[in-house]
């Protein structure tokens, strides 16, 4: 049989013939990975202000597991070094690559790890292409980059399926069955020249899942055209949680109603209906005149801890103690991030998991 790093590069088999697969992101993992913040386009006016609560997400993750950051060089690193320290982070448990980055969504521009336990090789990546959420905030050359300079890195094959995709735009129940919203992998902004049908043999070829799952749009005020993290996640093999907007005035209440009544619909892998967890919306987070995607469903699942994004708001406490109830063996905390979300996104949006093997 050839070498798997020559069927990687030869194109001629797919991670899913191979046997691989994305494990769910509450299945232990080996790492978090992420890329230094620095970029002040994203947080105009406040990119100074967002280094405490991301210290403090790194330092709570950190105490279950490694993490990775991409900076851009030493003085990048040395900056970064400056505020984990004052944060208390372990930093044992950092490592960091010189991999420069346009910015800091490791969500969409890392690679994505898959692992078949069986095989020779446990575990490999997929790089897929990356334009900025189309083509939105050029330059993003470097970002396209960094899954081959992580899988060369880590000396781990990777395969090119050759069209957009985004870690985002797509949730895991890790059995088999994947939740995306046609909003955003349906956008032409995306892959034009594909129909659903194309994209969804593309995610069971490369993500290694049989069972595909759509959603409608997304929340108001999502650049990324409406990514899944902000909406649906997956906390077991069988269950979601799904945020919903209660005010009936609000933009956000119709879009979630849909959502809501298509996964009711829905079924999982080996046939079952979806367990539904409702989770509520916090009220509208407005900065500058404009409405920012603020949601408790963009929360990362670490090997002993859920990082929740709270916003200063009247349902933070009632969002964490619902997540607490899909989490017991995990400790689920909140981290301020009214000031990280003027980004556009949050602590899922800022991470990538590398899986345990």
């Amino acid at each position: 049989m050839q070498d798997i790093f020559e069927l990687a590069k030869s194109g001629t088999v797919t991670p899913a013939e191979l046997g691989y697969y994305f494990p769910a992101e509450f299945a232990p993992q080996e790492s978090m990975w992420l890329s230094w913040p620095h970029k002040e386009a994203s947080w105009p006016g406040k990119i100074d202000i967002i280094y405490g609560p991301y210290a403090r997400f790194i330092k709570e993750v950190s105490k279950g597991q490694k993490v990775n950051i991409n900076v851009a060089d030493e003085a990048m690193k040395t900056f970064a070094l400056g505020h984990l320290q004052a944060a208390g982070v372990d930093l044992g448990k950092i490592n960091f690559h010189f991999f420069p980055t346009n910015d800091a969504w490791c969500r969409d521009h890392g690679p994505a790890f898959l692992i078949n336990p069986n095989a020779e090789v446990k575990k490999i990546l997929v790089k897929w292409n990356y334009n900025a959420w189309g083509d939105k905030y050029p330059p993003y050359d470097l970002d396209n980059l960094i899954p081959i300079r992580i899988a060369e890195e880590l000396g781990i094959p990777y395969f090119k399926p050759g069209i957009v995709m985004e870690g985002g735009s797509v949730e895991f129940n890790g059995k088999g069955t994947l939740l995306t919203s046609t909003a955003c992998l349906l956008n032409e902004n995306r892959n034009p020249h594909l129909n659903q049908t194309q994209i969804e043999k593309y995610l069971c070829d490369y993500y290694g899942v049989k069972n595909i799952l759509w959603v409608g749009d997304g929340i108001i005020g999502d650049d990324t055209d409406g990514h899944i993290d902000d909406i649906t996640r997956f906390v077991n093999e069988d269950t979601v949680v799904t945020v919903v907007e209660e005010n009936k005035a609000d933009e956000n209440h119709e879009i979630l109603a849909e959502n809501l009544k298509l996964l009711k619909g829905m079924r999982l892998e080996n046939g079952k209906q979806l367990n539904i967890v409702e989770l509520p919306m916090p009220s509208p987070v407005i900065w500058e005149d404009q409405r920012l995607p603020a949601s408790y469903a963009n929360f990362y699942i670490g090997n002993e801890v859920v990082v929740v994004p709270t916003f200063r708001d009247k349902n933070d406490q009632k969002a964490l103690d619902i997540l607490a109830g899909c989490f017991p063996d995990r400790r689920v905390i909140g981290i301020d991030s009214t000031d990280i979300i003027w980004g556009l996104g949050s602590f899922h949006c800022l991470s990538q998991q590398e899986p345990a093997v």
